[in-house]
């Protein structure tokens, strides 16, 4: 019963905090002077991290199992992951625009594991037979991890599409009433080239170019670092999950609907990679295979739980219906 309790509060508590750091976002959005709350939102996902974890230890006690045996405690973990890739600038010393994007999807993971879900599925229960395996901690905690990470990389590949596409729009714009300005014709050629040399041709006559620049540099920059490791995570959640498949069913490989949407997902941020690494082609063009990604890690994350069949349709939930 304490245990119970403390989950309860530590949920609420980390809840809370979180909207409250959404919040704090959209004011230094608005207004960019107020060092003193971006501070506070800092604090405010270290406070959410502590509680999370916290969460997490307790459950772990009175279940003996780690918690991520079913879909309720699988989004606390992702939360707990967004979390964690929100404190690595931190600790560095650097901006953190990251919390932009884990903030919000903290909030809404959590949210849709808290009051999304019935209550009977936020019980612990004993681990079905097919879960009873040392290969749980390995398998689970490297898919959820890669999901976490790889869902945050996309969502800044997201957000980098999203203030690429208003630079081209508005250099157009400016284009069509200026048509003799051979300089603004130049830029907007320079752009479709490379993304690079659009920023650099740009004059920073304000504050708020600059900021921009260093916005797109520093998406760019964190995207890409965040899919590496959601791609290693991934790759070794599929690889140790296969050798659990080969223990518990006989097979390596049963093209189950997880397991296919789960290759389907490490081939989408394997062609990311390619595209990163080809200099014949853009960043703008892997953050558009990035984008992709992140609907297709949905399908692979929720499809099977929504469908309930396969080998691991003992994931499978019911949402709250009035």
């Amino acid at each position: 019963m304490i245990f119970l309790t403390l989950e309860h509060i530590l949920t609420h508590i980390s809840f809370s905090v979180v909207s409250i750091v959404i919040i704090i976002h959209f004011i230094t959005l608005l207004v960019n002077e107020f060092a003193g709350l971006y501070d506070s939102s800092e604090k405010g996902m270290l406070i959410t991290f502590f509680c999370l974890t916290g969460l997490l230890i307790t459950r772990w006690i009175y279940s003996r199992h780690l918690p991520i045996s079913d879909l309720y405690e699988s989004l606390i973990f992702l939360s707990w992951g967004f979390s964690i890739i929100n404190m690595v600038p931190y600790f560095k010393k650097h901006k953190n625009y990251l919390s932009t994007i884990t903030a919000p999807s903290t909030f809404f993971t959590q949210g849709f594991a808290t009051w999304g879900l019935l209550s009977d599925m936020h019980q612990s229960e004993i681990l079905v037979p097919a879960l009873q395996s040392q290969w749980l901690i390995m398998h689970v905690s490297m898919m959820v991890s890669g999901y976490a990470a790889l869902l945050c990389g996309s969502l800044l590949s997201v957000a980098f599409l999203v203030i690429t596409f208003r630079k081209v729009i508005k250099i157009v714009s400016k284009s069509k009433n200026l048509l003799n300005d051979s300089f603004l014709f130049g830029e907007i050629h320079q752009h479709m080239a490379a993304r690079s040399t659009i920023v650099r041709n740009i004059p920073f006559r304000s504050s708020r170019n600059y900021y921009k620049f260093q916005l797109i540099q520093q998406l760019d920059h964190w995207g890409s670092r965040i899919l590496s490791i959601g791609f290693i995570f991934l790759t070794v959640g599929i690889l140790s999950g296969a050798v659990w498949a080969n223990e518990a069913w006989g097979a390596y490989w049963n093209w189950d609907p997880k397991e296919t949407w789960a290759f389907v997902t490490w081939t989408i941020f394997a062609i990311y990679f390619h595209t990163r690494t080809n200099e014949n082609l853009e960043d703008f063009n892997s953050a558009i295979v990035a984008s992709i990604g992140f609907l297709i890690i949905w399908i692979c994350y929720f499809g099977v739980n929504l469908l309930g069949i396969g080998l691991h349709s003992y994931g499978s939930f019911t949402l709250i219906s009035n």
